[in-house]
């Protein structure tokens, strides 16, 4: 019988990694009606990972939020490249040094190795943001999915 090799992304999502991502975002949405969402891939499927996370943002519905307020969070782990990718309506509060101070603390992160750690920090980061200026109001929803995008 032959086994198949875990791929890089199944070895990275591991049960308990999946739980430390899903337990950030959650906490993070709970006080916003923001929305983030994290896709991990084995390679840069474009010209760069800006690139292909903004092909990821369409292809997930991220734009498609009320107050245009979805971050997206995109590895590619065996190119060792990410992106992060945030809508009109949370762009415009937090402008283009925020999210290259925060590129510039999770790419410490993936430095080190810590993926998962990386990741983590920044749903934290984002969700201050989002808590910031689009703050819970009664009756929000959660318009998109918590769960991670993968593809292989």
């Amino acid at each position: 019988m032959l086994f198949k090799k875990p791929s890089s992304v199944e070895r990275l999502l591991t049960e308990e990694n999946k739980q430390k991502i899903l337990a950030a975002i959650q906490a993070a949405e709970k006080t916003t009606s923001g929305e983030v969402r994290v896709h991990i891939e084995r390679r840069v499927k474009k010209e760069s990972a800006l690139d292909r996370a903004v092909e990821v943002f369409y292809k997930l519905g991220m734009e498609t939020t009320k107050l245009r307020n979805g971050v997206l969070v995109y590895v590619a782990l065996e190119d060792r490249q990410f992106a992060i990718l945030g809508d009109q309506g949370i762009h415009e509060k937090v402008g283009d040094n925020f999210w290259d101070t925060e590129k510039d603390r999770m790419a410490a992160y993936f430095q080190q190795g810590d993926i998962i750690g990386g990741i983590v920090y920044f749903i934290e980061q984002i969700g201050e943001k989002l808590k910031t200026y689009f703050p819970y109001q009664e009756g929000d929803i959660n318009e998109l999915s918590d769960d991670i995008s993968v593809e292989a």
